[in-house]
């Protein structure tokens, strides 16, 4: 069994056995979250998909204090290398993809912006398909809709989309990208951690269950979906 629990705006932390796994830990600065940085323990690896301060901002404190592996395009990887002295790093691109001790990921393209905290240029961003024991979970994080989602994402087992609208996709395009991903289950993200990027889940999830045929699933923050 796998678990995946949102911590909160991008935030993902996914548990397969003794393996625990990080997407873009936003959590020391983030009003919406209820966890804090120090409070995760036996992380392995950290997904970062772009180098935006609110995906980026407590992976360099995680990952040294776990000596976990930071994944990431190389621009960004090289980055926490050589500014913030982590010393297992993973950088590829697009395309590529990475085995992990308890299933592999692929990078997949995202279109969005990618500027590091520091004003250093953060490479191409993206999202993540893991495979996980023959399941295919599609974290797509900060994307707008494009139609290549089917070629990389088609009929996965969980799908998790953004929502907030302004700086991604909003609810309608969200429901579009369901329609071409045919994903069995979807999860909304990146949504009501500010007043700019409030959604109403449950509306969102009235769309998705109308007008598509995957099973909408809003977690609250800290809550868990088992795949």
């Amino acid at each position: 069994m796998t678990k995946i629990t949102w911590l909160s705006h991008g935030s993902w932390m996914v548990e397969k056995d003794d393996h625990r796994l990080l997407i873009d830990p936003f959590l020391t600065d983030n009003p919406a979250a209820k966890t804090s940085a120090d409070e995760l323990h036996g992380i392995g690896h950290i997904l970062i998909s772009h180098g935006h301060f609110d995906h980026v901002a407590d992976a360099a404190a995680i990952a040294n204090s776990q000596n976990a592996t930071i994944v990431a395009i190389y621009e960004i990887a090289e980055w926490f290398a050589k500014t913030h002295d982590v010393q297992s790093t993973v950088g590829m691109n697009i395309g590529g993809q990475f085995e992990l001790p308890f299933g592999s990921v692929k990078m997949t393209p995202a279109l969005h912006s990618s500027q590091l905290p520091d004003g250093s240029y953060g490479g191409e961003p993206a999202g993540f398909l893991l495979t996980i024991d023959q399941k295919r979970i599609y974290f797509a994080c900060d994307t707008a809709l494009f139609s290549d989602m089917k070629l990389y994402a088609a009929n996965v087992d969980v799908a998790v989309l953004p929502i907030g609208d302004l700086f991604t996709m909003g609810i309608e395009d969200s429901v579009v990208a369901a329609k071409l991903i045919g994903a069995s289950k979807v999860l909304p993200a990146h949504y009501g951690t500010w007043p700019p990027i409030a959604q109403d889940a449950n509306h969102w999830a009235d769309r998705i269950r109308s007008e598509t045929t995957a099973e909408p699933v809003v977690l609250k923050v800290g809550e868990s979906l088992e795949i």
